[in-house]
């Protein structure tokens, strides 16, 4: 098997208490994310022995298993001793993603009915040697014809796992030949992309859509923080296709890409189809903040 980092075939997982090698590391057919992608998750990444803004993570886990109605969920001082007791045992103190899983748990037989779960969640960390999922160089995109879900079938603020509706924007984005896919919402406002949110700058105001069909992200809510620190004009509205086309720049963000420029929207340069001065002044803001603003590694 190839691995994008080698030093990735020997890491250890941590599911429910027990280490296992990555060989090793299942969970049961009968579980509920086997079943109907049952589950809930979260990003961290790692800068320098600090894990980037991790109470939010982990508030935000909890919010979506209530949500979802989950039992016997393990508090967030569990699962944040999980993630240090993984991380310590793999070595890994910086250029790290973890992917945090908690599941509805194992079910007595197969069915997507919650009264078959009777036995707690399931709880998987999964921390790997992973670099930024996009160059800060910037990406290109094109506009999915698959539309992100509204809140009123299924509400965006739950971080669930049942991902087919980003998966089936991301096959567009990869027929295309393109890194990433534009999502709309059922009005065909911008909604964010098929992994990250999506910001644009339009005469040094910088804008990003309410956040109702798309995921109120994190690194989404550090950069307005930011901007409010920094002075730097920030607006939530809606916004369309025709903005991120004439914008000045456009960039995504998120926890595994950090900032992205968007260099081309559907065949459109955007702005000098280069990386823009404010985006690069937010990069380095970003970075500086996700760190100064991480919780401490206890080893």
């Amino acid at each position: 098997m190839t691995v994008p980092d080698p030093r990735n075939l020997n890491i250890l997982a941590f599911i429910n208490g027990v280490l296992l090698p990555r060989a090793e590391a299942k969970v049961s057919v009968f579980d509920s994310v086997v079943q109907g992608g049952d589950a809930v998750w979260e990003g961290l990444r790692v800068y320098k022995g600090r894990i980037s803004e991790l109470d939010g993570h982990l508030e935000r886990m909890q919010i979506s298993a209530k949500a979802l109605a989950f039992e016997a969920v393990p508090s967030s001082n569990e699962i944040r001793d999980a993630i240090f007791q993984t991380l310590e045992s793999n070595g890994m103190r910086d250029e790290t993603h973890v992917r945090v899983t908690l599941t509805r748990g194992e079910k007595t037989t197969s069915g997507m009915n919650p009264k078959f779960n009777q036995s707690g969640c399931t709880l998987i960390v999964l921390a790997e040697w992973k670099p930024p999922v996009y160059p800060d160089s910037g990406i290109r995109v094109i506009t999915a014809s698959t539309r992100r879900n509204t809140p009123e079938c299924l509400d965006s603020k739950i971080h669930h796992n049942n991902l087919l509706n980003n998966i089936l924007a991301t096959i567009e984005a990869n027929v295309a030949g393109v890194d990433s896919a534009i999502m709309l919402d059922l009005h065909g406002f911008v909604s964010e992309t098929n992994d990250t949110n999506l910001f644009l700058v339009s005469n040094g105001t910088v804008r990003t859509p309410h956040a109702d069909s798309c995921l109120p992200g994190i690194t989404r809510r550090m950069i307005l923080d930011i901007c409010a620190a920094e002075k730097i004009a920030a607006e939530e509205r809606n916004l369309s296709l025709t903005e991120i086309y004439s914008a000045d720049e456009v960039f995504t963000s998120g926890t595994m890409g950090e900032l992205t420029p968007v260099l081309e929207a559907d065949g459109r340069t955007i702005g000098d189809a280069a990386v823009g001065e404010v985006t690069k002044k937010l990069q380095k803001l970003h970075r500086k903040y996700a760190f100064e603003h991480g919780s401490p590694l206890p080893f």
